[in-house]
């Protein structure tokens, strides 16, 4: 799985020079033939640079033998000058000595070099910011260990940006460590990139002043996340894979690392839970809010219930994001575990993200969002309405679960939005358009397994509770995630135990509950009673005769 490079990230343009081009033999410095010659990525050159501040007024235009006392320092004027004029820059080449010690510079225009697409597809071509720009500048280093500017072209074959814009040019974008921290802590806390972004466009007054995108903090996080290891993380979770492997030939994980090798995204799941999946996979739940709100770690469990009703685990990631590209990397990985049998349904939170990727890997999986993350919302997003407890949440409850038919709850929504003028609520609104993914009355011809209206992170705390804590590393929950494993097979082997060897007695004469008696575990014929007792409380009413 692929993500955008960051910032500081030279992948997308790196480029591959044979020739150096004119360079002064008289600087006193001889080459081997196998001289360097790079691109590196501007921001990179400029890392402990001092650079000019916009407050501390324009620098002058750049002249031959103008001389600095390192490249950083050349780098770090250039870049202010370029940024006062409307340009972006990058370092197009370095040539190194025998010593490996740069000795030659050529930072060009951002828009230099030539377009050449990459894809076949040319009805659809990528943008390019390339135009062939010639505007650069050439220095080298003198025998005196100076920086000096050799050759200064500044005719740009394109038009420049305004003052207020070169902010948005990718040699000028600065995430600074403030605002990396003030990132860092909100992802840590699981609010979403969105708010987490806004939060400093508010802090520095208006998108304006800010050095940066969203985009550049969605990729900040991404390099920050990669699991967020801790000391010994990732030795804990090869060596975990390494024991279970051994166990059993039936255990599977997959690791996701990026191009430097870094673990991003894992997935595993053991033979119990392969095995678990061909009786109880039709109906699947996937939530990541547990121990990503709890302890900031993104753990990405499958849970389905068992024939006691018992929550029971699937297989589980750990992911380095939230976003689309993850999940279907997760999802495909769980599928191939699962010999390709997609769940006939699957439960998650009301996430985009989620969405797009269920589309795209289980196509004819029925999705439904989880009612009760909804529900759960209803006072965020209406408390402040005047009406809200004395009338709205019980409409809404009411439109909900009270509708027999699609019609009837459309004709319950569209009263309850104008009884208390809600018609231009943008959630609500929202919510209606995806009415089928959420509704009851949308959903009742799918089997659902009992888990449409249960909150199974519920479940998930109590199989945790005990094994880990707020202060839990991935170390120590990678090694204590075998106890609860065990433990939760304990208590099934013991629901297992006493359906055989307890019976639960009839509480009617129909030979129907004596049918179910037999085949039903305990706790579902507890709750086959409920409902039977419920009905032999109902008063019949005679309707026809025949």
């Amino acid at each position: 799985m692929s993500h955008p490079p960051s910032p500081s990230n030279p992948d997308n343009y790196r480029q591959q020079f044979s020739e150096f081009g004119e360079f002064d033999e008289n600087a006193g410095f001889t080459f081997s033939d196998a001289a360097d010659e790079m691109l590196f990525d501007i921001d990179e050159d400029l890392e402990g640079a001092t650079v000019v501040p916009d407050d501390e007024g324009r620098v002058e235009a750049p002249r031959s033998d103008m001389e600095f006392e390192s490249l950083k320092e050349l780098t770090a004027y250039y870049k202010q000058y370029a940024k006062q004029e409307g340009f972006g820059v990058k370092t197009q080449r370095i040539k190194k000595d025998d010593a490996e010690r740069p000795v030659y510079v050529t930072i060009d225009c951002a828009r230099g070099g030539k377009y050449q697409p990459k894809n076949i597809n040319i009805s659809k071509p990528r943008p390019t910011t390339k135009t062939d720009c010639k505007a650069k500048l050439n220095a080298r280093l003198n025998k005196s260990d100076k920086w000096v500017v050799t050759t200064f072209e500044n005719e740009h074959n394109h038009i420049t940006v305004s003052p207020k814009k070169t902010r948005l040019l990718r040699s000028h974008k600065c995430l600074d460590e403030y605002s990396q921290r003030i990132l860092d802590l909100n992802d840590r806390a699981g609010i979403r990139m969105n708010k987490n972004y806004y939060s400093l466009v508010v802090d520095a007054g208006g998108f304006e002043n800010l050095n940066f995108q969203e985009k550049d903090c969605r990729n900040f996080i991404d390099k920050a996340r990669h699991l967020r290891l801790g000391k010994g993380g990732s030795e804990a979770l090869n060596e975990y894979f390494q024991r279970m492997r051994d166990q059993n030939d039936g255990f599977v994980s997959y690791m996701d690392v990026d191009d430097e090798g870094r673990l991003r995204n894992v997935f595993w799941a053991d033979a119990r839970s392969r095995a678990a999946y061909e009786y109880f996979g039709d109906v699947v739940t996937f939530d990541t809010t547990y121990l990503t709100n709890r302890y900031g770690m993104p753990f990405a469990p499958f849970v389905s219930v068992n024939h006691h009703g018992q929550s029971i685990l699937l297989g589980a990631g750990l992911l380095s994001s939230e976003d689309t590209h993850t999940f279907i990397w997760l999802f495909r990985m769980w599928l191939s575990c699962m010999n390709g049998r997609a769940p006939k349904a699957i439960i998650t939170d009301q996430d985009r993200a989620m969405k797009n990727a269920i589309a795209i890997v289980f196509p004819k999986t029925r999705h439904r969002y989880c009612l009760w993350h909804i529900m759960r919302k209803l006072p965020e997003k209406l408390g402040s309405h005047s009406q809200f407890s004395t009338g709205l949440k019980t409409s809404i409850q009411t439109a909900l679960y009270d509708s027999q038919t699609c019609t009837e709850f459309e004709e319950m929504w569209g009263g309850l939005l104008d009884k208390y003028d809600l018609r231009g609520n943008s959630w609500l609104q929202s919510l209606y358009e995806e009415r089928t993914f959420w509704v009851p009355v949308y959903l009742k011809d799918v089997f659902w397994a009992g888990m449409s209206t249960t909150q199974r992170s519920e479940s998930m705390n109590a199989f945790f509770d005990g094994y880990d804590h707020s202060g839990t590393t991935l170390k120590e929950f990678v090694d204590q995630f075998d106890n609860a494993l065990r433990k939760k097979v304990e208590v099934e082997t013991t629901a297992d135990f006493n359906s055989i060897n307890q019976t639960i007695p009839c509480v009617s004469p129909f030979n129907f509950e004596k049918q179910f008696q037999k085949v039903y575990t305990n706790a579902k014929f507890k709750e086959f009673q409920k409902e039977l007792i419920g009905l032999m409380c109902c008063n019949c009413t005679l309707v026809t005769k025949q």
